[in-house]
């Protein structure tokens, strides 16, 4: 027996899809090619999180933080964890364009492995012989494991740079006792051949503002960050980007002489390394403490300004709940990519 059809329509846009309720929304709204927005896709960083304006839908277990109980009283929905039981109609401004890069799957061979700093190693993917890859900078892919699990990990480089190096940079970090980064950081090779699926995620910049920009990344977050300041330079985007990158020791800002270079072809970037748990010999003297601290330090206000963070979920929670509710800044104003790594024990 086929499971009922329901119809999900999301406003501002008028975009509507079918959705059943044995998938979630947004799963639904991925295989319709309706790009809502999100993050995790396992309820942990409330990317997708937005207003139910009509309908009935149960959620799976998700983080509280994602979405707290006064949030869900409130009519508020994660969409990677709610299942439709009537059609639905949801607000959620920030629609992906009808014309979003298709998902795929496909193989890809290891090219190279090169380690960054202690526990980031660098993965270059090679995609198969004539193969189109579309994605915009700062979106991810999914490793498919032999089991069916999958890890996500944001494509560092920004689409142009297929037109003269095909294939796709990762930074993936150690996480000891994961199945997968075990692998990678032990037995991984070059030529090895690895199942892909992408590319996910709606943390891409909105090229139709003007507004100043504040780029925050804390450790490997800084992948996506990586993609679109390539892109911002490739197409000649001169809006005003601060980006303040975290971490617990010198070494964790792995690409820092590479944002000292680009800093000086890119007059309109400001950099601001932050560093928390510096030792004695790491010799710091740049910013300490906690990355989103440090916006709030240089920002009295940032009701002009948009804001795309990505990294530790504590982090992104924290410059969400500060920015919004200390600076001004607007709740639309604020785009996440929250790294989660719970999947991978």
């Amino acid at each position: 027996m086929t499971a009922p059809a329901f119809q999900i329509t999301v406003q501002p846009s008028g975009r509507a899809f079918a959705a059943t309720d044995s998938e979630t929304i947004l799963a639904a709204a991925i295989s319709a090619g309706v790009g809502l927005p999100y993050g995790c896709k396992d309820g942990a960083c409330g990317s997708c999180k937005c207003k139910k304006l009509s309908g009935e839908v149960t959620h799976d277990s998700h983080s509280d933080k994602a979405l707290s109980a006064q949030e869900l009283a409130d009519g508020y929905v994660l969409t990677c964890r709610a299942t439709a039981h009537s059609d639905v109609v949801l607000e959620s401004r920030q629609v992906t364009d009808v014309n979003a890069p298709p998902i795929k799957k496909m193989p890809v061979r290891v090219s190279a492995l090169d380690k960054l700093s202690h526990d980031v190693m660098r993965v270059q993917l090679q995609l198969p012989a004539n193969t189109v890859f579309q994605y915009l900078a700062g979106q991810y892919l999914e490793f498919i494991l032999r089991d069916g699990s999958r890890r996500a990990y944001s494509m560092a480089t920004a689409p142009h740079v297929q037109t003269t190096t095909p294939g796709v940079e990762l930074h993936i970090r150690h996480m000891p006792g994961g199945l997968f980064t075990d692998h990678v950081f032990g037995g991984m090779k070059e030529k090895e051949i690895l199942r892909v699926e992408g590319p996910f995620g709606s943390f891409f910049l909105r090229e139709d503002s003007d507004k100043p920009l504040v780029f925050l990344a804390s450790g490997t977050g800084f992948a996506p960050i990586k993609g679109l300041l390539e892109h911002m330079q490739h197409q000649g985007i001169t809006r005003p980007v601060s980006l303040y990158w975290g971490g617990r020791r010198p070494e964790d800002l792995y690409m820092h002489s590479w944002l000292l270079a680009l800093q000086a072809s890119m007059p309109h970037l400001r950099y601001v390394p932050v560093v928390s748990d510096a030792l004695p010999e790491d010799q710091w003297t740049g910013r300490t403490g906690y990355v989103h601290q440090a916006v709030l330090d240089d920002f009295a206000d940032l009701s002009g300004h948009e804001v795309y963070a990505c990294g530790a979920p504590v982090v992104v929670d924290a410059a969400r709940t500060s920015y919004i509710g200390q600076r001004a800044l607007p709740e639309e104003a604020f785009f996440a990519d929250a790294f989660t790594s719970a999947a991978d024990h």
